[in-house]
């Protein structure tokens, strides 16, 4: 081996022994390329489905390393759309989300663990002033650039959550309990 193999190799295992750094992603909500959503019994004959129009939040994300991730959302909890404007108006009263006094809810993540595309995400959920641990079950949906220069990552995730938990103090009677959150989040990875 010559001195620029030598050279050559030598940078090329310094390279691969570094450690990666996290990519960090906005997820995008504005172009409609991000979802909350959720679904609950109504009196046990159907569901009721809605979904949060608005909110924000970041992931940062390290191919070599995934289990470090974290992620940060937050959800404007007055955006909350039914498909009906007058039991809109009664989730966001005192009854139910109560969002004069709680405009937010949030999920803070504490840990990740990955197992191909399956994610298991651990964090702090926030709604109606309560915090509680909860667990969301999901995949890694894939990344890459898109159309327009800029470079993609996407998961989706569920989890159930009880609205006796979060104090609050109407429910559409006792099977609606428990209220299915979905996620879908693609994020754009920051420059």
């Amino acid at each position: 081996m010559n001195m620029k193999q030598s050279i050559a190799t030598a940078v090329l295992v310094l390279a691969l022994s570094l450690p990666a750094q996290a990519e960090k992603y906005n997820i995008d909500n504005f172009n409609a390329h991000a979802f909350i959503q959720f679904k609950v019994k109504h009196l046990g004959f159907s569901w009721l489905m809605g979904r949060f129009n608005t909110f924000e939040g970041s992931f940062e994300y390290d191919v070599k390393n995934p289990n470090a991730a974290n992620i940060q959302v937050y959800i404007d909890t007055t955006s909350i759309d039914s498909n009906h404007a007058k039991r809109d108006k009664h989730l966001r009263g005192k009854d139910f989300l109560d969002v004069a006094q709680y405009p937010k809810a949030s999920f803070i993540s504490t840990s990740m663990i990955e197992d191909g595309e399956n994610i298991t995400l651990h964090g702090k959920f926030t709604l109606h002033g309560v915090s509680k641990n909860i667990v969301i079950q999901g995949k890694h949906i894939g990344a890459g650039d898109d159309p327009w220069g800029m470079y993609r990552r996407g998961f989706e995730g569920h989890t159930s959550i009880q609205l006796s938990d979060y104090n609050i103090p109407d429910t559409l009677g006792p099977v609606s309990q428990e209220v299915h959150l979905y996620f879908s989040l693609e994020g754009i990875r920051m420059k």
